[in-house]
């Protein structure tokens, strides 16, 4: 990763451009199932609920916030206190130059920390990649460290479309 990129705890006030990093992926893309890019008083909420038990980083260049990713809880139940997921968005301008691999290597050194030792993610997933959605966040995954564990088929439909989800999953 560039030395001009900085990691950083989240702060309420870069909502407004995670809503802007975020929305171009509900928008254009199959890799959120959501159908409606939520707005910065929404991301607001959700940086408040997520940062109360689970980290929420921001990567910037310059000033400006390039990428983020958060860890949530897989459940409720005690028995799972140990697993958390794990999401992560980078600007569509500013992939692969390494800001993904360094926002989550911050993520799970935070996780472990907390002693969270199981980590789960969810890919969108088609067998032939098409013009909303890559194999992109899967392979990033894999070379992550993280292994499919689950394959859940046709589980979201976006576009018309029905697509896969892949749980992957990381010990660390």
């Amino acid at each position: 990763m560039d030395k001009a990129f900085t990691i950083r705890e989240v702060k309420p006030e870069d909502a407004g451009r995670l809503a802007e990093i975020y929305s171009y992926y509900v928008k254009n893309t199959a890799v959120s199932f959501e159908y409606e890019a939520p707005e910065a008083e929404e991301f607001q909420e959700r940086i408040k609920r997520t940062t109360e038990n689970f980290p929420y980083l921001v990567c910037l260049e310059g000033g400006r916030v390039i990428g983020y990713a958060y860890a949530g809880a897989y459940s409720a139940r005690a028995a799972y206190r140990w697993t958390a997921t794990t999401s992560i968005y980078v600007d569509k301008d500013y992939r692969r130059r390494g800001i993904g691999s360094a926002l989550y290597r911050e993520l799970e050194q935070r996780l472990r920390d907390q002693g969270i030792v199981n980590l789960l993610a969810g890919a969108a997933f088609c067998e032939t990649e098409d013009e909303y959605l890559t194999h992109d966040s899967y392979k990033f995954h894999q070379r992550s460290g993280y292994e499919k564990v689950a394959h859940l088929k046709g589980i979201g439909k976006k576009f018309d479309r029905w697509y896969d989800l892949l749980w992957m999953q990381k010990k660390v």
